[in-house]
């Protein structure tokens, strides 16, 4: 699917003009058709993926905690966050709460712990466990969707639910397990993401990687909290997400 560079800045939640910027100095994967930027999906997915994982400079990486921000506590922040909305304001809440929490895997390693997972939530989606076990291990297989500290989201690539609206589910793990993070560190955490758009997919990927640079919610999040607390928190979060410039707040 292509992509152009104002449906590339709405699913990221910054400007076209930080789009282009990115664009000038190399940070972003585009392409040229007809002397115009398009972005290819697949090609933004592995690339925000990559930047969370640190595979990226924090040179050329906009996740990075390198980046200078505006503190949330600040004047300038609370007129952002006066402002109106985006349309795509709590999509992230909305998808965590559609999903809900799961708490009692008991397999302790990469491979087993998704199939486990999976048997839960595609009861819930009404879809084909086998399948769906199968396409997000062949993922995996394709880039590991560990975030580093603690964090996975697995989730598929090109498969979308016929659904009318987005799910994560939030998995807990007991044991934490090896995920192949750059870090080095096991998981304890995983949101498995479905979108049923591939604006949509995108945009939650992104939500969750600006999520993940935090070390507050980091803690926050692993401390595994129940479905009440962390879907209050989220909504929270993402209200000052979902505005015009929240790129530069922290």
């Amino acid at each position: 699917m292509d992509l152009k560079i104002k449906d590339v800045a709405d699913l990221l939640n910054v400007s076209e003009t930080t789009i282009r910027r990115w664009l000038q100095e190399g940070k972003i994967p585009a392409y040229r058709l007809n002397h115009q930027y398009r972005f290819s999906r697949n090609e933004i997915e592995d690339w925000v993926l990559s930047c969370k994982r640190g595979k990226i400079s924090d040179e050329s990486n906009p996740f990075s905690d390198k980046n200078k921000m505006i503190s949330l506590k600040s004047d300038q922040a609370e007129k952002l966050i006066s402002k109106k909305v985006g349309t795509q304001a709590y999509s992230l809440y909305r998808a965590m709460h559609n999903g809900g929490i799961i708490t009692n895997i008991k397999a302790k390693d990469k491979k087993s712990v998704i199939k486990e997972a999976v048997l839960t939530i595609a009861k819930k989606l009404s879809l084909d466990s086998n399948v769906l076990t199968d396409l997000l291990l062949d993922r995996e297989n394709l880039m590991p969707t560990a975030l580093n500290h603690g964090i996975a989201v697995p989730h598929t690539r090109d498969f979308l639910i016929p659904k009318t609206f987005d799910v994560i589910c939030t998995v807990y793990l007991n044991h934490p397990i090896e995920f192949g993070a750059l870090d080095g560190k096991p998981v304890k955490t995983l949101f498995f993401l479905f979108a049923c758009d591939d604006r949509r997919h995108l945009n939650l990927l992104a939500k969750i990687a600006h999520l993940t640079r935090n070390k507050e919610i980091l803690k926050f999040i692993n401390q595994h909290p129940s479905k009440p607390s962390l879907l209050n928190y989220i909504k929270k979060w993402e209200a000052k997400l979902s505005v015009p410039g929240l790129e530069k707040v922290r």
